[in-house]
């Protein structure tokens, strides 16, 4: 321990850079927890009987927990959203009684 600031010195010889998962690794816990969710889901369905798989699933979420789907919308959308070919988004509004 350092007498002036409290503090333990970090032992000598140690590579912090050799331990531990390579970067980019991913997780196994969270994987596997991952892959137990999208199977969960599956398996209940739109109908709590499998019907439709995942997407019957979301689809149910999505009319009974407005809430909650609108919050795993906004992860899977794309934070910015242009125009054509890249461009600045237009954004046209018309008059209520003009059909488009």
């Amino acid at each position: 321990m350092d007498a002036v600031t409290g503090k333990v010195a970090p032992k000598v010889g140690l590579d912090r850079s050799k331990t531990g998962r390579k970067k980019g690794t991913p997780n196994k816990t969270t994987a596997l927890l991952k892959d137990a969710i999208i199977k969960a889901a599956e398996a209940v369905g739109e109908d709590g009987e499998g019907h439709e798989g995942l997407v019957g699933y979301l689809k149910r979420v999505a009319k009974e927990d407005v809430k909650a789907f609108s919050s795993l919308l906004g992860k899977v959308l794309p934070l910015q959203v242009t125009g054509d070919n890249d461009g600045p988004l237009q954004i046209l509004v018309y008059p209520e009684d003009r059909s488009v």
